[in-house]
Formats: C-alpha cells, structure tokens, sequence
C-alpha cells in the first residue's frame, strides 16, 4: 500500500485521496480536448518545472539538505541536451540526448555531492555552497558569447542563449516522426510526473526513506544505528538532483533554446520558495502547490514582472512567519478536521 511516511505531515493518505487523485488524473487527461493550444502548451511548460520541486522536496523535506543548486543541475542537462541534440542532428537521436543529458546532471551531483558530504559540510554551508556552483555556472556561461565558445556544431551564445536544438521526438512508421511540442509535450510532461510522483512515494515507504527521515531528524543517532549516511544523504542528493535535470532537458525542448538567466540567481530561489510555500514535509503537497505557484506566478508576470518577484518574497516571508511547515499542508489538515468534525457530528 503507498502511503506517505511522515505521519502527522502528510495530505495524501487513504481512499478519499485516491478517488480526487484519479479525478484530478482524468480532469489533467482531458483538459487538452476542451482548451486551446496555446493554454495547453503554458501548461506543459509549468509541468517542466515541477520535477525541480520534487527533487528539491526530496533532498530538502526528507532528508534535510536546504540545495540552491538545482538551476545548476537544471543548467547542466538543459544545455548538455542542446549540445547533444544539435551534434547528433536531431530527429529521434534527441531521446539519446536526453538520457545523456540526465547523466551528466546526475554524474555532476555525485562529484559536487561527494565533495560536500564526505567533506562534511551541512546545514547552512550546504545551501551556500551549492548556491555558489549555481552562481559561478550562470556567471561562466554569460560569458561565452563569442564564436570560440562552440562544442561541435553547438554555439553557447552567451546571453542571446544556445539556440537551434531539435525538441525531443521519436521515429514513427513510414519514415515519420512524433514531435513533442503542445499536447504531446503536455501528455508526456504528464506521464512523467505521474511515474516521478509514484516512485518517490515507494521511495519514501521503503527502508530508504525511513533512513532518510531519520537522518533528517538526527543523523548522528542514524549513524549510531549502523547506517552509512554518508551514501544515503548522497543517493538523495543525486536523485533530487537528476529530477532537476529532468526539467532541463524538457525546457530546452520546449522552448528549443535555453539561456544563462534561466540558472542565475533568481532562478535558483524560486524552487525554494515554491516547496517552501507547498510544504517540503510532503511531496503531494510540493506537487500540487508548485503547480498552482507556477500558474498564479505566469499570470502575474503578464502584468508586471516584479509585481510577481516581490510576491515570491511575500510568499516565502508568510510561510515562515505564518505557517512554517507550508501552506498547501495547512490547508489540507484543516480541510481534514473539518470532515472529521462533520463525521464525528454525523455519528
């Protein structure tokens, strides 16, 4: 049976749960008929970043690792899949370029997490030195404007971003190919999320996610208990890492182009503020409030860009002056003692 491990933490327990998560399943699977292109593509393209939340949620949430670098990672496979995708030509080589792309995402965390881990460094200095890799990416890769910097037949292009790459697309019959751009992007970016969401649920009921609690609430007591937590606070930091990736690949195959500032230091705060918000105790609650975050933030930005960033602040300053452990969570326990109120009258 899945269920979230967090006890008094947790939005997505028993069978009412199940029924509005297949509801909400059927409503995301639907949408695509009754709405018009170009809504269903501003969707796909919130569905890319919350991979990034989940991630975050992962490392942050459970296992207790504050990261400012999943831009860094976001960067990494975002602009590895473009130099991928424009060497290898495109067409249905760009599903080995996203594989690869993930890799290298994946390859780099274990390097930097190494380091970090086993160097001992947490707490406070983990999120300062993960945000100062993200910053020193985002300041190299402004600086490659020049037609030097070029891998291949790939141009970095400095802030005018690299630009060119094929989105992500596979053979079909007769010589045909299936493009995921608009509604494809959209169902794909879907059934990812619902693969990433279940598995990290297992995830988190297995042993593995009982250490990583444990190591959040009292590491030293985890490694007492004969556990390594070394290579579990590790394990977690590449996985959360590599869903960052994930979102990457995917903007870049959205847009088909990627840029510096889609890594710098703005960037890097908004998933903080986005599991923050939601409630990095549960990744349910990350799901759901990143996603209504993202929508909320876009329809603001139409308007008025830093209308939307001062929001973002006010946001994170609410969640941790009002409601410390997110508000999606909140919200969720008081809907939950309202129908236990209503049952207990009831009966």
């Amino acid at each position: 049976m899945l269920r979230l491990i967090n006890g008094p933490q947790t939005v997505g327990n028993g069978w009412p749960f199940w029924i509005c998560f297949l509801v909400v399943l059927a409503a995301a699977l639907g949408y695509p008929m009754v709405a018009d292109s170009y809504d269903v593509g501003n969707f796909a393209y919130f569905l890319i970043w919350v991979f990034m939340a989940l991630g975050l949620c992962l490392m942050w949430g459970y296992c207790g690792m504050l990261s400012f670098g999943q831009t860094f990672f976001f960067g990494i496979a975002g602009y590895s899949y473009g130099v991928l995708a424009i060497n290898f030509g495109g067409g249905g080589m760009t599903v080995l370029a996203l594989v690869i792309a993930i890799a290298l995402s994946a390859l780099s965390a274990v390097i930097l997490g190494y380091f970090m881990i086993w160097g001992r460094v947490g707490g406070v200095f983990f999120g300062i030195v993960t945000l100062s890799a993200t910053l020193v990416l985002a300041f190299f890769l402004g600086q490659t404007a020049g037609p030097e910097w070029r891998i291949g037949d790939a141009r970095l292009n400095g802030f005018n971003g690299m630009k060119g790459m094929d989105p992500l697309n596979i053979p079909w019959f007769e010589g045909e190919s299936i493009y995921f751009e608009g509604s494809s992007l959209y169902y794909l970016a879907i059934g990812l999320i619902l693969i990433v969401y279940l598995a990290l649920r297992m995830l988190l009921n297995s042993r593995f996610g009982n250490v990583i609690v444990a190591i959040r609430e009292d590491p030293q007591r985890a490694e007492l208990l004969g556990y390594d937590v070394r290579k579990y606070q590790l394990v977690t930091f590449v996985i959360g890492s590599a869903l960052a990736g994930l979102s990457g690949v995917l903007y870049t195959s959205w847009g088909q182009f990627i840029t510096p500032s889609s890594v710098g230091l703005p960037a890097a705060a908004m998933p903080i503020v986005w599991v923050a918000f939601s409630g990095r105790g549960d990744i349910t609650a990350t799901l759901v409030g990143s996603f209504l975050i993202l929508v909320t933030f876009q329809a603001i930005t139409v308007h008025s860009q830093q209308a939307a960033l001062v929001l973002m602040g006010g946001m994170l300053l609410a969640t941790v002056m009002i409601a410390p452990q997110g508000f999606v969570i909140g919200v969720a326990r008081l809907i939950g003692r309202l129908f236990s109120k209503r049952g207990a009258s009831g009966t």
